[in-house]
């Protein structure tokens, strides 16, 4: 019984520490990506007749997005490597969550990264997408810790909007 009570008695004294305080400890996400030297960068508006964002209840879908600022064109395994491709994708992550960041208005905000959709402009025989797909997915984790992990799919195209290497869309779980 003392025994118990020994190992039991910091896992109370930590339950009664308030979650507010635990929950300032740590970084958030936007506090994050100034820690990685990261800033968002300004998203364009579509073009075209449709919007980035949409909200259904507690979930935002977004549209299939790119590099905001000169993206990097071409076919993965011809035109492009795997390691451009992957940094790509990461870049294309910034924008989307510049897109996330304008319709729910801060970051903290998200709740858990549901699922991707990533699209690789490659030549037939290139099948390393999902490598190149975790260029965005890695930037998630980093920036939102577990929350970050999704579901995803990594899928070869064989062509995108304006040759560009890659477009990824994601769905986003928020806080009510």
């Amino acid at each position: 019984m003392i025994r118990f009570l020994a190992t039991a008695a910091p896992l109370v004294l930590c339950s009664l520490i308030p979650a507010e305080v635990t929950a300032q400890q740590q970084p958030g996400p936007e506090e994050r990506l100034r820690e990685m030297g990261l800033s968002l960068p300004t998203a364009s508006p579509p073009v075209g007749n449709y919007v980035r964002a949409v909200r259904s209840g507690n979930l935002v879908f977004l549209s299939g997005h790119g590099e905001c600022s000169e993206p990097l064109r071409g076919k993965v395994g011809r035109d492009v490597t795997l390691e451009q491709a992957y940094d790509s994708a990461r870049n294309t992550g910034l924008c989307l969550l510049a897109t996330l960041k304008g319709a729910i208005g801060d970051l903290g905000k998200v709740s858990r990264i549901v699922k991707v959709l990533g699209m690789v402009n490659s030549v037939e025989t290139f099948t390393d997408q999902p490598k190149v797909i975790n260029g965005f997915s890695d930037l998630m984790v980093a920036v939102f810790g577990e929350r970050g992990r999704h579901a995803r799919s990594a899928v070869g195209m064989a062509a995108l909007p304006n040759n560009i290497t890659v477009e990824i869309e994601m769905v986003v779980e928020i806080l009510p």
